[in-house]
């Protein structure tokens, strides 16, 4: 495995200056791909695994896709969901992305990665695992037995069977798990990872299969308290504090001050003691979301935009008028949904 540019992390940019927004579209170097759309593990914080259906892309319809593609610029396939490894045919995919010249991102809970560690290793340039914590938390929060052991089975194997490649983790940092992100840095070091990031549950909007209304898991079991945002505070002060090795490496993927700004105050925001800390993001010009089923969306938050099966092509759905006219009207720094979105992309 290599580490590939583009590489979307979450987070904003850095270096200032407006973002690219081309319309129409003439590169696409992100493209999002769920190729299956249910999961193996039951968080609480997505309801994805209480899906009951079974969804798919095909190897088929991405070998009818890949010279389009190609033609969009596509650099980079990021292989989310779901879990992308319950596919039937995953590496088949892999393959005809790799015979395109295309990147491949991994996105898993990693309770799969040893039983196809040899073809990740053959196939995958970076892997991202989801990480909640120490053994104990990671296990509860996942919901599964022995999770955590499987995620450190997984890694072990797929470091073994090839290159040492880049195997970082993400954090979904919510109510039972926000007070030990020293112990998770710690877990990520445990696990041999090459970095870990974090990032705030989505508390706003329909995405990972959540609900509105009855059925939704109930935001105050994710949310932080008003009285426990002073321990958060304490907390990523103490993670600067004795994690400084691991923030001035690289090896936590944001600051200090990021973290105060995409934890502390989002937390804050929701209790409704403060503004939302806002977004500078390009998403729906750099890349797309396609769902198992089709479904296509500008990023994960926004409502859909098209269907690639129906409109035959993802450059017939992103060129539409339909398309073009959300684009048209995006004020990123205003609208609700990207002032509340966790996880930005800012993309040159």
């Amino acid at each position: 495995m290599t580490r590939l540019a583009p590489r979307p992390l979450p987070g904003g940019d850095a270096n200032g200056g407006a973002l690219p927004t081309p319309d129409p579209l003439s590169h696409l170097p992100i493209l999002i791909l769920f190729p299956h759309n249910r999961c193996n593990c039951r968080c609480l914080m997505c309801d994805i695994w209480k899906e009951r259906r079974t969804l798919e892309i095909g190897a088929g319809e991405v070998e009818r896709w890949q010279e389009e593609w190609r033609q969009l610029g596509v650099e980079r396939v990021v292989l989310s969901g779901g879990e992308a490894l319950m596919h039937s045919d995953l590496f088949s995919l892999c393959a005809l992305l790799r015979e395109a010249g295309i990147g491949i991102t991994l996105l898993s809970s990693g309770l799969l990665l040893a039983r196809h560690a040899e073809k990740i290793a053959a196939f995958v340039d970076d892997l991202v695992v989801s990480l909640d914590g120490p053994r104990d938390l990671h296990d509860a929060i996942r919901n599964v037995p022995r999770a955590f052991d499987r995620l450190a089975e997984g890694v072990r194997a797929v470091r073994a069977a090839g290159p040492a490649g880049t195997v970082t983790a993400r954090c979904t940092v919510q109510r039972r798990n926000a007070l030990r992100l020293r112990d998770t840095v710690a877990a990520a070091r445990d696990l041999g990872l090459d970095r870990i990031s974090f990032l705030a549950v989505d508390l706003s909007s329909t995405a990972f299969n959540r609900p509105e209304g009855e059925g939704a898991t109930p935001r105050e079991e994710l949310a932080l308290a008003r009285e426990e945002l002073p321990l958060l505070a304490e907390e990523i002060d103490a993670l600067e504090r004795d994690c400084a090795g691991e923030l001035a490496s690289g090896f936590v993927a944001e600051s200090a001050a990021r973290l105060r700004t995409r934890l502390l105050a989002y937390f804050t925001a929701v209790a409704g003691d403060g503004p939302f800390p806002g977004n500078r993001c390009n998403a729906p010009w750099v890349s797309s979301v396609v769902e198992a089923d089709g479904t296509v969306r500008p990023c994960f938050f926004h409502p859909a935009i098209g269907n690639v099966r129906e409109a035959g092509s993802l450059g017939a759905v992103l060129g539409s008028p339909q398309a073009r006219a959300f684009r048209a009207a995006l004020d990123v720094a205003a609208d609700p949904v990207c002032q509340r979105c966790v996880c930005s992309l800012a993309l040159r």
